[in-house]
């Protein structure tokens, strides 16, 4: 069985924009609700993650902004922007046929 932070290669982008359609997070904040919401079978690394933020911000598909958290420190939160929310819609339905795809070889008789 593969380590709990192994991802299917390309799909870490598709998790970071569906974590963020729900609201605007800051990196950490990220991380964690991946974690959470895959009941803690994803981790994603600080090393993934931040070169990942960087990639989406630079495709214009996340916006990023700086601002000062309650303990006083700067965060950069992140937001979809309106093409992150076209590209999400059509990494999901990629992510759908290809799984429905690989499905039907696993579970071929």
């Amino acid at each position: 069985m593969g380590k709990p932070s192994d991802l299917v290669q390309g799909t870490l982008d598709s998790l970071i924009l569906k974590t963020l359609s729900l609201n605007p997070m800051h990196g950490w904040a990220i991380a964690k609700r991946i974690q959470q919401l895959s009941s803690e079978v994803l981790q994603v690394q600080q090393g993934s993650l931040y070169p990942a933020l960087h990639r989406l911000e630079q495709q214009g598909w996340i916006r990023g902004k700086w601002t000062e958290s309650e303990s006083g420190r700067k965060v950069k939160f992140y937001s979809l922007t309106a093409a992150g929310r076209k590209q999400l819609e059509a990494e999901r339905a990629n992510w759908n046929r290809l799984s429905a795809a690989i499905n039907l070889i696993m579970n071929e008789a």
